[in-house]
């Protein structure tokens, strides 16, 4: 017969002594457990005495947790929380030196819990341990050269135990000190600190900054970038993203009219750069936590875009129409012509033909494709720089897309707007960094303009996919869906650099997708379920031979193709050949013709289905 759930069977040990099988009645209060196992000791004074997890975690067990014990559980019978804060409180201001130091690393330990956390705070512990830090360490600091491994060893475990107190949450972080603070940033600014020390230092001022606007105006005033950025270029991880995290809660909580200002003052000491290379090309396997800020850097970078992002276009603004006049000036090679050349209808018909070369919807005043938020003035930037540093290609495509017929031609303008909206989502420009996310990608940060680098790679992309589904205007968000795919689909890949995310976007063609469309729709569990594979092999046959009679068919009734004329090349393939109002020959008499043109279904296969010697049948 099974025991009852309130029983929990579990083995406690004491020091000194032989664990004890016990069996736990959770309907007991914990104080009552507590005294039958320090009667079966002959302990007296059960009060002063808890029991604990004897795993790595050492917690305590209380009212709230003690659910949380399973069968075959092993417990420890020691000293109660309120006792061991009691001791430790009195035992780190022993003016022994090595006293002080056993007992800071005893409670770097036990602060880790949150019931032993909150019994120290009450005996007003954060205060005693700020005070060491900000006057009581410098007692100690003559002896720095002397014993300078224990001295580094005393300030990390007081900053450990700072750390993990704090992390509880009990103690706001608006209660500190101006001098607190200059302390923790003076051991971040030194050149040469113990490695433990700094790593905890800078844990600290970034959770001050991410706690307390404050406290940010505090700690901004006492770290630069400058400071922080021989910390990249050192060789421990660990530093390195702690340092990246200090420098993102700074740029998080810097007002939106410094963030510009900061980024301007992180390009200029190349950070970016310096991440490049001592940190993502580092032989170093990047983790978890290093990969999260990367993330949120990433991120907070793009999120720098949301201004121009949600900033229409104002049609008045003489300044923002150059650049309009710019692209087509750069598309056609036009030299800005004078007011008095030509009539005004004649300049107005002419903008109006460049303009609808260039793809605006608006032809007359393309400033109004602008005003849609998102992506605003962002995309004519985006368009502005592939014309200014690709001009090879946006040339390529403008005058490309111009020579087409009309149905088919690429609009460019059209096509930047809604490519940039669309870069825009899936990099969640203006979204706040997820706190578990990892998804950073190394290419944006090889370039210092990687936004901008990546649409002239994507526009190129979509007109190259464009082209390869024979795409009309109707069928402009049909590519735009595959452009997407393209995109995603590279991504996932996480490709080191711009060049190679080119290269896979190569291989990415619009034949390719439909593979690999077709092969993932076929690799579905629906797909391969019993009853879908048996109701395929028995319609099979059935459907060959339809398949079969409607070749045969085709053949005799003969079918229509439109007449190309030399000038104009075929239309594309989503059009329909029959629909065409050109003169057509039915292909009965045509066959008989050697320059007739080639059936729609491949003839090598419609003869295969019959004898050569064989007639066709007739009705």
């Amino acid at each position: 017969m099974p025991p009852p759930s309130d029983i929990v069977k579990v083995a406690i040990e004491w020091p000194g002594a032989f664990p004890k099988l016990m069996e736990i009645d959770q309907k007991k209060p914990l104080s009552a457990i507590i005294k039958e196992v320090c009667e079966g000791w002959s302990l007296g004074n059960h009060e002063n005495f808890a029991l604990q997890n004897a795993d790595s975690t050492n917690f305590y067990i209380t009212e709230k947790n003690r659910n949380d014990i399973k069968n075959g559980s092993i417990l420890r019978l020691t000293t109660s929380p309120s006792q061991m804060a009691g001791q430790l409180h009195e035992r780190i201001q022993s003016s022994s030196m090595d006293a002080k130091l056993e007992a800071l690393k005893d409670l770097a330990n036990s602060s880790r819990d949150i019931t032993f956390a909150q019994e120290f705070i009450n005996l007003d512990g954060i205060s005693l341990l700020t005070q060491m830090v900000e006057s009581g360490t410098e007692r100690y600091q003559k002896l720095q050269k002397i014993m300078k491994p224990c001295f580094g060893d005393l300030l990390s475990f007081t900053l450990t135990a700072f750390v993990e107190l704090m992390d509880h949450g009990i103690v706001s972080w608006d209660t500190f000190s101006v001098a607190f603070i200059k302390k923790i940033a003076g051991y971040v600014n030194k050149s040469a600190m113990d490695m433990a020390v700094l790593q905890r230092s800078l844990a600290i001022l970034e959770s001050m900054v991410l706690n307390s606007q404050d406290l940010y105006q505090k700690v901004a005033q006492e770290i630069t970038i400058g400071q922080l950025i021989p910390h990249l270029q050192g060789t421990d991880q660990d530093i390195q993203t702690y340092t990246i995290a200090v420098i993102n809660a700074l740029f998080l909580k810097a007002p939106e009219d410094k963030r510009q200002e900061m980024a301007h003052i992180l390009a200029q000491k190349q950070l970016r750069s310096i991440i490049l290379s001592n940190v993502i090309r580092s032989p170093k396997p990047i983790n978890d936590e290093m990969a999260h800020q990367l993330y949120v850097l990433q991120v907070l970078t793009f999120n720098l875009l949301e201004d121009r992002m949600m900033t229409k276009m104002d049609p008045q603004d003489q300044a923002q129409r150059d650049i309009i006049f710019e692209l087509r000036r750069i598309a056609f090679d036009v030299e800005c012509e004078p007011n008095n050349s030509g009539s005004i209808e004649k300049r107005k018909s002419m903008y109006t033909r460049d303009y609808k070369k260039l793809g605006f919807i608006n032809h007359v005043n393309p400033a109004m494709d602008f005003t849609q938020i998102p992506p605003g003035m962002l995309a004519l930037d985006n368009m502005l720089y592939f014309a200014r540093h690709h001009q090879d290609a946006y040339i390529r495509i403008v005058l490309e897309n111009s020579s087409r017929e009309d149905k088919h031609e690429c609009p460019f303008g059209r096509s930047s707007i809604e490519l940039t909206k669309m870069l825009c989502e899936i990099l969640k420009v203006g979204e706040l960094p997820s706190e578990n996310c990892h998804d950073f990608h190394p290419m944006f940060f090889t370039h210092d303009r990687s936004f901008e680098e990546f649409f002239c790679i994507c526009i190129q992309l979509l007109n190259k996919t464009w082209k390869e589904m024979r795409a009309t205007s109707e069928d402009f968000n049909k590519v735009m869906q595959v452009v997407r795919e393209q995109i995603m689909r590279a991504l996932t890949q996480k490709p080191n650099s711009l060049d190679q995310l080119k290269s896979r976007l190569q291989n990415l063609s619009y034949t390719e997708i439909l593979k690999i469309r077709q092969s993932e729709r076929m690799n579905q569990e629906d797909f391969q379920s019993r009853p879908i594979l048996e109701l395929r092999e028995k319609i099979q046959p059935e459907i060959m031979e339809l398949i079969k009679q409607q070749r045969l068919n085709r053949l005799c009734d003969g079918t229509r193709f439109r007449k190309i004329s030399s000038r104009r090349r075929q239309g594309g393939v989503t059009h329909s050949l029959a629909s065409s109002p050109t003169p057509t020959t039915p292909l009965k008499h045509s066959l008989s013709q050697a320059s007739s043109p080639t059936p729609t279904t491949p003839l090598k296969h419609t003869l295969s289905l019959r004898p050569a010697h064989q007639p066709p049948p007739h009705h």
